[in-house]
C-alpha cells in the first residue's frame, strides 16, 4: 500500500472509530451526579462502555499509524515534537480507557464513593490532553506559517484556531459543572471537533502532497 493511502485509510479510520466510540457511549454522567448515580449508571450502561473501548482501541491503532506517517512527512525537529505529543495522546486516552473499562467490570461491588472518585480521576483526561494535543499542532502550525514541508497557510490557521481553544480549554482543570466540567462538552465536543478537524485537514494535505512510489523511487537514483 503506497503511504498516501494508508495516511488516508488510518486519518479516516480514525475519524470513524472515535465517532462510533462517542456515538455508543450517549450521555455519560455529570460531576454533579452522586456516587450512587454513577454506579447506577455504570451498572445500566457496561456494555456500552466495552463498545466504546473497543472502538476507542482501533481508533488509537488507526492514530499510531497516522502519527508515523506523519512524523516521517515533516522535518527535524518539529517531527519529533509532533510525535511526543501523539505519543502522549495514546497514553493518556489508554489510561482513561483502563477506569472506564474498570467501572463497567463490576459496578454491583463499587462503593458509591469510590466510583465517584476514580470517574473524576478518568475525567480529568479531557484538560490534560490538551497539553498533548497543543504538542502535536503547534509545530505543524509554526511549518505552515513558514511555508515549510508543503504545507499551506491555510492549514497552519486551522491549526492554530485548534491550538488557541486547547489553551482557553485549560480552563476545565477548574470546572465543577456544566459546559467547562472536566471532561465535560468542552473538551469532548468543542475541543474534540476542533483538534479532529486539525488532524484530518493535516492527513489529506500531506497524503496529496506525497509524491508516487515510482516517482519517489526514481527521484532517488543518481
Amino acid at each position: 500500500m503506497r503511504r498516501s493511502t494508508a495516511l488516508l485509510v488510518s486519518t479516516f479510520g480514525f475519524v470513524a472509530f472515535y465517532v462510533g466510540a462517542v456515538g455508543v457511549l450517549g450521555t455519560t454522567p455529570e460531576t454533579t451526579d452522586s456516587g450512587t448515580l454513577v454506579r447506577t449508571w455504570f451498572g445500566d450502561h457496561g456494555s456500552q462502555v466495552q463498545f466504546w473501548l473497543l472502538f476507542s482501541t482501533f481508533a488509537l491503532v488507526a492514530f499510531a499509524v497516522y502519527a508515523a506517517i506523519v512524523r516521517n512527512a515533516l522535518p527535524a525537529p518539529h517531527r519529533d515534537v509532533f510525535l511526543i505529543g501523539a505519543i502522549a495522546l495514546i497514553a493518556e486516552t489508554a489510561a482513561q480507557g483502563w477506569v472506564w473499562g474498570g467501572l463497567a467490570l463490576h459496578p454491583s461491588g463499587l462503593a458509591p464513593a469510590t466510583a465517584r472518585t476514580l470517574l473524576d480521576v478518568a475525567s480529568f483526561w479531557g484538560p490534560l490532553l490538551t497539553g498533548a494535543t497543543i504538542t502535536m499542532l503547534a509545530p505543524v502550525a509554526l511549518l505552515a506559517f513558514q511555508r515549510r514541508a508543503g504545507l499551506p497557510l491555510w492549514l497552519g490557521v486551522v491549526s492554530a484556531v485548534a491550538i488557541v481553544e486547547q489553551g482557553i480549554e485549560t480552563v476545565t482543570i477548574f470546572g465543577r459543572r456544566g459546559f467547562t466540567a472536566p471532561g465535560g462538552p468542552m473538551n469532548l465536543f468543542l475541543g474534540g471537533g476542533l483538534v479532529t478537524v486539525a488532524i484530518v485537514c493535516l492527513g489529506v494535505v500531506l497524503a496529496r502532497s506525497m509524491p508516487a512510489e515510482g516517482n519517489e523511487a526514481g527521484s532517488r537514483q543518481p
